[in-house]
């Protein structure tokens, strides 16, 4: 063995595992777009389509329709978001009001947004109706959570149970259905639009892990030649 090849051997073994690695990586990242762009078409799918029956155990972010009356004088708020106005920036929330369902159950309802002023005031069916939405899972509070208040029904945790507890509810879903729909001729509230949906920059992952190999394998060509560039070509 020639010195200049026992000056590459550990060089060149330690680049091949570490091409090996990040082509794996690369590949990988391919199988995860494959599959996510395949989930996403499925969820584009199931948002066009109507809600299947709610069943006692759906699926998490299931879309499903429910029968109900709403029981309106029941109101809570959750979370803040401001949204831009004609008037300018006005601070709103999301209005959860119970729904006593066709199977005897009660399940929480996630309306939409509404303005934080008109939270008592916003008109709610009272009626049977059907409603269009998702399955959310229950939230827990940790450390760092704002505090919720229970006295005036004001949470920042989608905890059904925390908050049916306040209105003195039992028997309640573990879990809020999140209405989606056009807002009504009033303009609140005004629910979901859209299905929510997982972030895909796998081909952005993929490249990155591609172009790190294809870097490495051009340091390792410049170490082979000597490492030195003549300046005097550039």
């Amino acid at each position: 063995m020639t010195a200049k090849l026992q000056r590459l051997l550990v060089p060149g073994l330690t680049t091949l595992v570490m091409l090996a690695i990040l082509i794996a990586l690369g590949t990988w990242q391919v199988e995860r777009l494959q599959w996510k762009t395949a989930l996403l078409a499925q969820m584009d799918a199931a948002e066009a389509a109507p809600g299947v029956p709610l069943l006692p155990a759906p699926e998490p972010f299931e879309k499903v329709r429910v029968e109900g009356q709403l029981l309106g004088n029941l109101r809570a708020a959750y979370g803040a978001e401001v949204r831009d106005s004609r008037d300018g920036p006005i601070l709103g929330t999301q209005l959860i009001v119970p729904m006593q369902s066709e199977s005897a159950h009660i399940l929480l309802v996630d309306l939409g947004w509404i303005p934080a002023a008109r939270r008592q005031s916003v008109r709610i069916p009272t009626e049977t109706v059907s409603i269009d939405g998702y399955v959310r899972p229950a939230e827990h509070s940790g450390w760092f959570s704002a505090t919720d208040s229970p006295a005036t029904h004001e949470y920042y945790t989608l905890d059904p149970q925390a908050i049916a507890a306040g209105f003195g509810l039992h028997r309640v879903a573990a879990f809020t259905l999140i209405a989606m729909g056009p807002a009504p001729p009033e303009g609140f509230p005004d629910p979901a639009q859209r299905l929510p949906r997982p972030p895909n920059n796998h081909l952005q992952y993929a490249i990155t892990w591609y172009g790190l190999a294809v870097v490495l394998v051009v340091i390792f060509a410049i170490y082979v030649h000597g490492g030195k560039t003549d300046v005097r070509r550039l």
